[in-house]
């Protein structure tokens, strides 16, 4: 899997070679003004170098910004880049791929057609062409290929194009209608007599919106207790809370069949920065934690949330985080109960969610039998189609993204299937085809799939039609949903049909025949939540 979804409009890189202000200082200023991609490219590297560089890794992941090491990918693995840019004599893009994995952004340099076609681009993900004007900044910069020559390589390519080479705002927008991606940027900025006003142009020319620089946490009991000041947390209408957050342990006031349950959101396994925001992150988070809640018929009343923070995060991207968990919070109706702040290699989420079982029925996967049938609350795939699109750069379909974005716990259809006593319920969080599959086995029975009447709304259709993806295939793998997965009678179905218009069957339960799910489509298999 390539990255293809970068915002290459302003590429800052950093230069070495002025007498001016150094590397780090300089991306500042172009973060600042609104660069979307910072190459760091530093041609005398020592190792002296490193904590310079590191700053600037850091600098670019709190404010969303692609960090990139120029030619060495070994430093740029070292530092957790997000890529490497490599030039025509560097190593192999092939190799850089398998050392800095499927996710990382590879960049190469072709400086014309001639070099283009020399150079394998099919582990890449974009190209830095130039010098597209004459420049004075690279001393082995060859010929100008001109806005010709540039939209030659943009059309024989296939791959977007960055445009380099004695480029000023005033050429970005000629750049862009020759079909660049972006323009990259070195002197114009860093040797400008007010490089901040330059910075500044140029990201009012490729598009870009300023940003008010952040700084990496640094203190636990500030944080926590800046968590604690934000809007909404003295709300606690059930009560629940009689000692809260603050104090070392939580005191809760007595609950009717509690239920518990716990979940995990890890970057780069369940989200990536660049795909969602912090607010996007945390509310996910939480409502994740609330869909098995709501797969048990459990009220929620309460969740407690660790966070473990690299240096990556600012205070501000953690307020973003729990205003999302609040949003979370408020439209179920339950309480930010404590939680815990520490340190770590990567932004994790970790919650413990409280809440109140159903007075008559505890459902459990373990409850289907032969002649029930399979039915789900709601549409399926489209959570995953929407990742595909985040995955592709495409933003054709908004609505399957938001679906990947903004799941919602079915509270709503589980009150439903309470009152119709369905004792066999799980959510979609991996997929239907290995979650009917838990399912199964749980139950002792053959679960018989059949997606072929499934429906299928215009705007997944239509993004399977684009994709050349069976709907039935996209359905089964799925991921994500948090549509609940339940057995029951087909005449319990029928009357709860009636009340859940979105709900529908997906197959049937028989006796259990050697196999836990058939009808599956062939090379289908549970998703596994990779981002």
């Amino acid at each position: 899997m390539k990255n293809t979804r970068i915002d290459l409009r302003f590429y800052f890189i950093t230069d070495d070679g002025t007498s001016g202000s150094g590397p780090l200082e300089q991306a500042k200023i172009a973060i600042a003004a609104g660069a979307t991609v910072v190459q760091y490219r530093n041609k005398a590297f020592s190792d002296p170098d490193f904590n310079e560089a590191q700053a600037i890794a850091q600098m670019c992941a709190i404010h969303g910004v692609r960090f990139i090491v120029n030619d060495d990918m070994i430093l740029a693995r070292a530092l957790g880049a997000d890529g490497v840019h490599l030039g025509q004599q560097d190593a192999d893009p092939a190799l850089a791929r398998q050392i800095l994995g499927p996710g990382a952004v590879v960049g190469v340099s072709a400086a014309n057609l001639e070099e283009l076609a020399r150079t394998d681009t099919a582990p890449c993900d974009y190209l830095g062409t130039g010098p597209v004007f004459a420049t004075g900044t690279k001393a082995d910069a060859g010929e100008a290929i001109g806005l010709h020559g540039l939209s030659e390589v943009v059309r024989r390519s296939g791959l977007p194009v960055v445009a380099i080479g004695g480029i000023f705002p005033e050429s970005v927008e000629a750049c862009m209608e020759s079909g660049a991606d972006g323009v990259a940027v070195i002197s114009a900025i860093t040797r400008a007599d007010d490089p901040a006003a330059a910075a500044a142009r140029f990201a009012a020319a490729c598009g870009t919106r300023p940003r008010v620089l952040q700084t990496p946490w640094q203190d636990e009991f500030l944080l926590i207790d800046q968590i604690l000041g934000q809007p909404g947390d003295g709300r606690d209408p059930q009560g629940l809370l009689q000692v809260g957050a603050g104090d070392d342990a939580a005191l809760l006031a007595d609950i009717a069949r509690p239920v518990i349950t716990t979940d995990t959101q890890h970057e780069n396994i369940h989200f990536r920065r660049f795909w969602q925001s912090f607010f996007e992150i945390g509310y996910k988070a939480a409502e994740t934690a609330f869909s098995d809640l709501a797969a048990c018929y459990a009220r929620p009343l309460a969740l407690f949330v660790n966070l473990s923070l690299p240096a990556t995060v600012s205070r501000e991207n953690v307020t973003e985080i729990y205003q999302g968990i609040r949003k979370s919070l408020a439209a179920c109706g339950a309480v930010l109960g404590g939680g815990n702040v520490s340190s770590g290699q990567d932004l994790a989420i970790d919650m413990f969610a409280v809440g109140s079982g159903h007075g008559r029925i505890f459902p459990v996967r373990s409850a289907a039998r032969p002649g029930f049938g399979l039915y789900v609350t709601g549409p399926l795939g489209r959570a995953r189609a929407g990742l595909e699109c985040l995955m592709q750069g495409d933003f054709a379909f908004p609505g399957l993204v938001e679906a990947f974005k903004y799941p919602m716990a079915r509270f709503d259809a589980a009150a439903v299937l309470a009152d119709h006593r369905v004792a066999c319920v799980m959510d979609i969080s991996d997929g239907l085809a290995g979650d009917v599959g838990h399912l199964a086995q749980a139950s002792g029975i053959t679960a018989v799939l059949d997606l072929c009447r499934a429906p299928a709304d215009p705007e997944f259709a239509s993004f399977c039609e684009k994709y050349q993806k069976p709907p039935a295939d996209v359905m089964a793998e799925g991921g994500e949903d948090y549509e609940l997965l339940f057995a029951c009678p087909p005449e319990v179905f029928a009357a709860i049909g009636r009340k859940l218009p979105g709900a529908f069957c997906v197959g049937t339960c028989r006796a259990y025949n050697g196999e836990s799910v058939r009808g599956l489509p062939e090379a289908i298999e549970s998703f596994g939540h990779t981002a």
